[in-house]
């Protein structure tokens, strides 16, 4: 494991403890043992490590196996459940990280938390192997979008065994969007 990933581990176990907010650099330095400018290393500001937590689900959705050979709703559907899950084991914590950016005070939090709804939904959009082009493209972008932040906000929110309820809501949105053929 790299030092940036024991550095990412010990934040989310210490932020489920204390709450993101409360959270300080300082005392993940603490806890491991470690100087400041060794976390400064692999992260320059608190809101990286967030950074990197949604970096890893990236990551979870890019490396999972899914068949081009299932229809387009059904590959979106399995990277999204991947992506979610990813985040699953810190549930309520990401939804602090996400208070924490939408801050009044952190306009530069907010712009970054914008291109980095388009990163994961271009990466979305790699993973289940989607090649709209053009108008068509651009049309799949921004409901892929719409999408993605409207189950996400309902995730963050769903206390049901496993999401379920989100993962339904994912389901219906995902044959909306196959009724208007936007998934190609």
């Amino acid at each position: 494991m790299s030092a940036a990933d024991k550095i990412l581990d010990t934040a989310l176990q210490l932020a489920a403890k204390t709450g993101w907010e409360q959270l300080t650099l300082q005392q993940i330095a603490i806890a491991m043992k470690i100087h400041l400018a060794d976390i400064y290393q692999h992260y320059r500001t608190k809101d990286d490590l967030v950074d990197a937590w949604f970096d890893r689900a990236d990551v979870a959705m890019l490396s999972a196996q899914i068949s081009r050979a299932l229809p387009a709703k059904a590959r979106l559907q399995q990277a999204i459940q991947h992506w979610l899950v990813a985040l699953s084991p810190y549930h309520k914590l990401t939804g602090q990280m996400l208070l924490y950016k939408l801050e009044p005070g952190h306009i530069h939090l907010q712009l970054g938390g914008i291109l980095r709804i388009s990163r994961t939904v271009q990466w979305l959009r790699e993973a289940a192997s989607l090649t709209a082009c053009g108008a068509a493209r651009v049309g799949q972008e921004l409901a892929l979008s719409s999408l993605f932040v409207a189950v996400f906000i309902y995730w963050l929110n769903d206390s049901s065994p496993g999401q379920q309820r989100s993962l339904a809501l994912l389901s219906r949105m995902l044959q909306q969007g196959h009724n208007l053929a936007l998934w190609r």
